[in-house]
């Protein structure tokens, strides 16, 4: 079943991750106040609705409380990128991940809700667009052009296996820094371990890898 994802806010980070999402056939709802922006979508298999994200029956209309998870782009007002992460909750959306251009900023959408804080650029918007696709890479770090180091769930093949079992490094590219998991109880913090390739994977583990973006990809999928 396709992901759908609502993203309020049509600017440059909201459209580049909106064609990105829509490029790998994701289910894309994009609210703007600006008709241009929606015609300009007219086209595409963005599903484009003009109105306002601060109004929480403009969301409920366009369709998301439908949605798996809500990106609020808007971050040139702060009462608007709050009313819409509110909105978004309220409608019951699982998870809203929302863009702001400062600390401040940042800080009251995550005392409102937000699951997700994120300072974006252009590059940073592709980036999301990879985390939401896969749902398995928790952060990533850019080191250098094309290569960064990130959080990614363990894949599945390879719960149960060491990391040299698994041929890791000659099968996706990259280098596992560490594994992090869970305690017993899942409430305390995550323990770092720093592997030498023979500690058995769990379910639910992190790993801490290194290596080009598309290997990354690769790993998460």
């Amino acid at each position: 079943m396709k992901k759908k994802i609502g993203i309020v806010g049509g600017g440059r980070f909201g459209m580049t991750l909106a064609q990105s999402l829509a490029a790998k056939g994701v289910d894309v709802i994009l609210v703007d106040s600006d008709w241009h922006v929606v015609q300009s979508l007219a086209d595409t298999t963005i599903r484009a609705v003009h109105g306002d994200g601060s109004q929480p029956d403009v969301l409920r209309e366009a369709g998301f409380a439908d949605c798996d998870m809500a990106v609020v782009a808007i971050s040139s007002s702060l009462e608007c990128s709050t009313l819409a992460t509110i909105n978004c909750k309220d409608l019951g959306v699982r998870r809203v991940i929302a863009k702001a251009s400062s600390d401040l900023q940042g800080r009251v959408l995550t005392k409102i809700g937000a699951d997700i804080v994120v300072y974006p650029d252009r590059d940073r918007a592709f980036r999301l667009a990879k985390h939401i696709i896969a749902n398995a890479p928790i952060d990533l770090f850019e080191i250098a052009e094309g290569y960064s180091v990130g959080e990614i769930s363990v894949p599945k093949s390879l719960v149960g296996k060491t990391l040299i079992e698994g041929n890791v490094r000659q099968v996706y590219g990259v280098t596992v820094l560490a594994i992090r998991r869970a305690t017993g109880d899942g409430k305390g913090p995550r323990e770092t371990i720093i592997t030498q390739g023979v500690e058995r994977l769990q379910d639910g583990d992190i790993l801490v890898v290194f290596g080009p973006d598309e290997s990354l990809e690769k790993l998460s999928r």
